[in-house]
């Protein structure tokens, strides 16, 4: 499979050349040339078939031509160690719970998958001292940092907002050490963002260092998790459920609901997507005017979507032709405030005992007031209660039990570099290591 740029000013790449890279030599982000379809059969016996060998037809799909059929087999089940299931919370709303797995959060699939197929082509083409540059506004950090320790021949390093990442989050990825390096930088997560794209586009630094990104930009990060969306479908058909699906996505820099387009593109049965933002309701305005236009993010209590300027939005236009109207009529917005999403937490504690944490509020407030009749949500859980400690027990005015993996990591001792939000600053330090 080739892989062009959504800016389509640079050469086409392969899978390999895509994932190593990161971003395209003109800034933009990689696309395969095809998307495609699963045929019916699958769609008809989903729902007797594992998480593990439906993640594996769907990784087949995108990947197969360009990774043996035993070798991908092994990273889609290394990968798919945890379940994730879909839980009831009111008539007709399902939460689907993507905080199983080591980090408990829903981008430990996309870090773990892409920690094992850079290590086989590191692997295969006999390379040494990958640097990974991942910037993170809280679960993208733990996740790719616990999917990469320890692997041999690759260094990551993670650029956080000071002061904008839960505690709990922190200590994911600042405690690790061996082969992790973690950057405190004076500034927001879009600074951080564009720390890592302009190394990917410094020429000195690139004859210097191999860099890549495992943030949702690189193809091996973003399209794993369109595996979620296909075992909630098969889930749904169990239940008896699968009609007039509609997923709604807790969205920030977008890689999460892009994967599930590609699923759509794929055959999917999903009726449509709800993109659910918080006050960095940069794509709910573009699909209200059909004007794209980013802006400093805003600090909110669902601080992993503090993103005001979404990477994958170039992906999503590249996917419907930069149509307005065809993205317009698959997927909605909604945006919601933290007095909004405090509210939503409290009372689906009250009403259902079932706990949401701050980004999941906004996705199960979004079908509660937008599900129509006949229709089934589904919303993403995207990360435990317990990773915004402080924030939900704030909330409902109860203790949260925290689970034994998050006790693990707040017993180690925070080790981080600080960082200005200067480039000059980041390429120095980056040319010393």
């Amino acid at each position: 499979m080739k892989y062009y740029s959504t800016n389509k000013q640079a050469p086409m790449a392969s899978l390999q050349e895509a994932v190593v890279k990161g971003l395209a030599a003109d800034r933009g982000l990689f696309m395969p040339m095809t998307i495609k379809p699963l045929p019916q059969d699958f769609y008809d016996t989903i729902d007797s078939l594992s998480f593990q060998e439906i993640a594996y037809r769907v990784a087949d799909a995108f990947f197969g031509e360009d990774v043996p059929a035993d070798t991908l087999k092994q990273i889609v089940y290394d990968t798919l160690s945890f379940d994730v299931p879909l839980v009831k919370v009111a008539d007709n709303i399902y939460s689907l719970e993507l905080f199983h797995g080591p980090t408990l959060a829903f981008k430990d699939v996309g870090g773990r998958f892409m920690a094992r197929l850079l290590g086989y082509f590191i692997k295969k083409e006999g390379q040494k001292d990958v640097n990974v540059l991942v910037a993170t506004s809280g679960d993208t950090g733990s996740a790719v940092a616990n999917g990469f320790l320890g692997v041999e021949g690759i260094h990551v390093y993670v650029l956080y907002p000071k002061g904008k990442v839960s505690e709990i989050q922190e200590k994911q990825f600042t405690t690790l050490g061996q082969n992790i390096t973690a950057l405190e930088v004076d500034g927001t997560f879009d600074d951080c963002q564009a720390l890592v794209k302009a190394a990917f586009m410094d020429k000195e630094l690139n004859e210097h260092l191999s860099l890549t990104s495992a943030n949702s930009i690189n193809v091996a990060r973003f399209l794993p998790q369109a595996f979620y969306y296909f075992y909630a479908y098969a889930q749904l058909k169990r239940a008896g459920k699968a009609d007039n699906a509609v997923i709604c996505v807790p969205s920030g820099n977008f890689g999460n609901i892009t994967a599930g387009l590609f699923g759509k593109k794929m055959g999917l049965p999903v009726k449509r997507f709800i993109a659910a933002n918080n006050r960095n309701d940069i794509f709910y305005q573009y699909l209200q005017t059909g004007k794209y236009n980013p802006r400093p993010s805003i600090a909110t209590i669902a601080n992993a979507m503090d993103v005001g300027d979404p990477s994958n939005f170039a992906r999503v236009l590249d996917l419907y032709g930069g149509s307005h109207a065809e993205i317009s009529a698959e997927i909605s917005g909604t945006t919601y405030t933290d007095e909004q999403i405090r509210e939503t937490v409290k009372e689906t504690w009250k009403e259902h005992h079932y706990l949401l944490d701050p980004h999941g509020a906004c996705g199960y407030r979004a079908l509660q007031e937008g599900l129509k009749p006949g229709e089934t949500g589904v919303f993403l859980e995207t990360a435990h209660p317990a990773k915004f400690l402080e924030t939900v027990e704030g909330i409902i005015g109860e203790a949260v039990e925290i689970p034994a993996k998050l006790q693990e990591f707040m017993k180690g001792e925070k080790k981080s570099l600080p960082m200005t939000k200067e480039f000059a600053d980041f390429k120095k330090y980056l040319l010393t290591i």
